[in-house]
């Protein structure tokens, strides 16, 4: 595997506007044990002996680690609790996933339709407002509900207890179809987690010293009673940061939907110069255009010059997307990864620790490099070539630690 010997540096201030490294506005909490039992597990050679020469470096937070949702591999995601964790592991920036309400109001949620399996809402009286209500396994039938954001007031969103997400396809009843977490997560930080209104995710960034990257997530839904249009949810995410007196280069608006951030560059042009293209298009249906194919950057529909003279800077493919290998077997960038360089556009990847133990191939996440993925020393690997080679500018994570460990050792 490519490695290379890197000088471990004390955190420095990075060029890049994503990769910035400055200081919190109170004490970092630390890295914990994580990033040590990762770099224990690695292979010997360059790699492994600059990130352990960095043992015993200070804490300093930067804007290259993103904390993906806040911190869910251990706490329960968009919660009050997982963002001060990710804050204290150094994220320098920090995601709400926004969805909206019944009466318009935005909240932070990975989808608008996940109420059933990231909290408690089928054990509450507001499960007869479900969309889905809860049907048991029968059979080969699995157990399955839907609870939307969508289908409640802000008031009554607030009164949910958030959990892990996570749910079990077996369960015959409510109590059960609630657990299911991996065994490689914990429930042990779901008491009292804390929901949050997008605007009370901003407040909350803001006193952490964190940025913002917020995700405009496209309505799995009809727009409330019809009067609220896609245009208009993506304004009002902006008008919410505008209120609070927030700069534009401190935040990184993402949508999946391209003409989000289209409107965003040609209507909030101060906020849109930043706008992340999140790019799903490897799912792209017969009827669209067709999937991406990594290797083949003649898949890529609109180019990627074609992205960038619409004028989007930012785009942000899962972590496979980025990566191959070559013919010794070797992690090397993707041809996608060098066209999207040399549009000239900025790399974000996600998501990092979204998986459980390497040792079976990593996974989703790791799909284009899977035969090289032996051990969760390889996280360290893959980010080595993401940061060096890629030049990504941030990379999300479910436990920003492991991110913030590496960005400091290798002074990004």
């Amino acid at each position: 595997m490519k490695t290379r010997m890197l000088t471990c540096v004390a955190a420095l201030a990075a060029t890049s506007a994503l990769a910035e490294t400055h200081s919190a506005s109170g004490p970092l909490d630390g890295y914990g044990p994580r990033p040590a039992y990762l770099i224990s597990q690695m292979q010997d050679g360059p790699l492994k002996d600059a990130l352990a020469a960095c043992e015993g470096q200070q804490i300093a937070r930067t804007d290259f680690s993103i904390g993906h949702r806040g911190a869910p591999l251990m706490f329960p995601e968009h919660t009050v609790e997982a963002n001060r964790a990710a804050a204290g592991m150094g994220a320098g920036i920090l995601e709400c996933d926004v969805t909206f309400t019944a009466d318009h109001a935005l909240v932070c949620r990975h989808a608008q339709n996940d109420l059933h399996t990231t909290t408690n809402i089928l054990a509450t009286d507001l499960a007869e407002k479900c969309t889905a209500p809860f049907t048991p396994a029968d059979g080969d039938t699995p157990a399955s509900a839907e609870c939307r954001t969508s289908d409640l007031t802000l008031a009554e969103f607030q009164t949910l207890r958030p959990k892990m997400d996570a749910a079990v396809s077996t369960a015959t009843t409510v109590e059960a179809y609630l657990g299911g977490t991996a065994d490689w997560r914990t429930n042990l930080y779901d008491d009292n987690a804390q929901l949050m209104t997008h605007a009370e995710s901003i407040a909350l960034f803001a006193d952490l010293g964190a940025k913002f990257t917020p995700e405009l997530k496209s309505a799995s839904v009809p727009m409330p009673d019809g009067d609220f249009t896609q245009e208009e949810y993506a304004q009002k995410l902006v008008d919410e940061y505008v209120a609070a007196g927030v700069d534009p280069a401190d935040v990184w608006l993402q949508s999946f939907n391209l003409d989000d951030v289209k409107y965003w560059i040609a209507n909030t042009p101060d906020f849109g110069a930043q706008a992340v293209y999140l790019d799903d298009r490897y799912e792209a249906s017969d009827d669209d255009e067709g999937p991406i194919d990594p290797l083949d950057p003649a898949t890529f529909q609109p180019t990627m010059q074609e992205l960038a003279d619409m004028g989007v800077n930012y785009i942000a493919p899962p972590l496979w997307m980025l990566i191959t290998l070559d013919d010794a077997g070797q992690i090397v960038p993707s041809p996608y990864a060098t066209a999207a360089k040399d549009a000239g556009l900025n790399i974000i990847a996600w998501s990092y620790e979204r998986s459980g133990p390497l040792a079976t191939g990593g996974g989703w996440y790791f799909q284009s490099v899977a035969d090289a993925i032996s051990s969760d020393g390889d996280y360290y690997e893959v980010l080595d070539v993401l940061a060096q080679d890629v030049g990504i500018e941030g990379m999300f994570s479910d436990w920003p630690a492991t991110v913030t460990y590496y960005a400091n050792c290798m002074g990004l």
